[in-house]
């Protein structure tokens, strides 16, 4: 049973408007705040825990706070409040309607994603990570994934930013290393020892730009007892030109260096991976192919699991509103809000509606 409940107004200054998801220690809301309008809600499950333990678990949001880029999510208020008699930790942070990179990636259904979007993508990711990587000592976020990663547009166009800063630590000054956490598909060998480090997140990046280039995983988890199994690492992994033709050696040669199995062998941190991003250049006509034209994924999107696709009939409704709420000026931030959710659940509506959206975003009028 979900903490709160439509409606609920909290401290009397935010009101639930509804669930957006849960892990094992948080449920996400999206809430209206009284005079800033949406954000996003992060509340912590534990009940009747003592002041310094709910300060504990507020780390993440001090975090942030202290790391304010366009790329990292940017978090607004934390406290606490009582449900029942106990008290809950919670913050608020900006509200992404467009959703997580997984939506993203997987509004593109039959096809891949185009290479040039990936590593858009994966820049704006490295820049706001490589933030945390330039700390002293560095923080490391240890659960780097598609889940863990929103994506929606600003005036300029897609904007991305790394969220759930939840698992981040601060390596040891001396050792540089951290203790490992996260989700074992995007974890490297060393982990299997208990060792985390900014070349850790460098080899979750490298998974996600993989997925995101040839929707399969470099080491997928094929049952329990691989989770576990360093010999997995042995196994060599195909280049990712091998499933989309559209990705060159150039592209090849960072996520083999992402990917390597010594970290010292890896980028040292996102900084560093980010520059050789910049560097690569399309290397020709193919990278502005329409979407109908293409690379076809031969995995429907299976590699994170199983999924619903979105009802079209669905989408198609919440296009005609927010066309419809655009037509008044006051209400061009909720038209702007239901295009992305449309445009993050169906990737052949971002070429007829991305400009429209971006204009909105700027509070412009059409």
């Amino acid at each position: 049973m979900p903490l709160l409940e439509i409606d609920q107004e909290i401290k009397g200054t935010y009101v639930v408007e509804r669930l957006l998801g849960e892990g094992a220690f948080a449920e996400v809301y999206r809430v209206r705040h009284r005079f800033l309008g949406r954000q996003a809600m992060k509340v912590f499950k534990q009940f009747g825990m003592t002041l310094a333990e709910i300060e504990d678990l507020l780390g993440e949001p001090a975090l942030l706070s202290r790391m304010g880029h366009p790329n990292i999510v940017r978090v607004f208020d934390a406290n606490t409040f009582e449900a029942g008699g106990r008290a809950l930790g919670y913050f608020t942070m900006e509200y992404v309607s467009g959703g997580s990179l997984e939506h993203y990636w997987r509004s593109y259904r039959q096809r891949l994603m185009p290479v040039t979007e990936a590593v858009e993508i994966m820049r704006q990711v490295c820049d706001g990570l490589a933030v945390a990587h330039r700390e002293e000592p560095p923080i490391v976020h240890r659960d780097l994934k598609p889940q863990n990663v929103l994506v929606g547009y600003d005036g300029n166009g897609l904007r991305v930013r790394v969220s759930d800063f939840g698992l981040a630590k601060r390596v040891n000054p001396l050792t540089l290393l951290a203790s490992a956490r996260g989700t074992f598909g995007f974890k490297p060998p060393e982990s299997l020892d208990n060792m985390d480090s900014p070349a850790a997140d460098v080899w979750a990046l490298g998974t996600t730009l993989y997925l995101l280039l040839t929707d399969v995983l470099p080491y997928p988890c094929n049952a329990d007892t691989d989770v576990l199994d360093s010999a997995r690492f042995l196994r060599p992994v195909r280049p990712p030109s091998v499933y989309n033709i559209q990705v060159d050696h150039a592209l090849d040669a960072v996520l083999s260096r992402c990917l390597a199995n010594k970290p010292a062998d890896r980028y040292r941190d996102a900084g560093e991976l980010l520059d050789d991003l910049r560097r690569w250049k399309p290397r020709g006509l193919s990278e502005s192919l329409p979407l109908s034209d293409s690379a076809e994924s031969t995995t429907s999107k299976s590699a994170l699991g199983e999924h619903t696709i979105p009802n079209p009939r669905d989408v198609a409704r919440t296009v005609a509103e927010a066309m419809r709420l655009a037509e008044d000026p006051g209400k061009l931030v909720m038209a702007a809000d239901l295009m992305e959710e449309a445009i993050a659940q169906d990737a052949d509506l971002r070429s007829r509606y991305e400009s429209r959206l971006k204009l909105w975003r700027r509070g412009v009028c059409m």
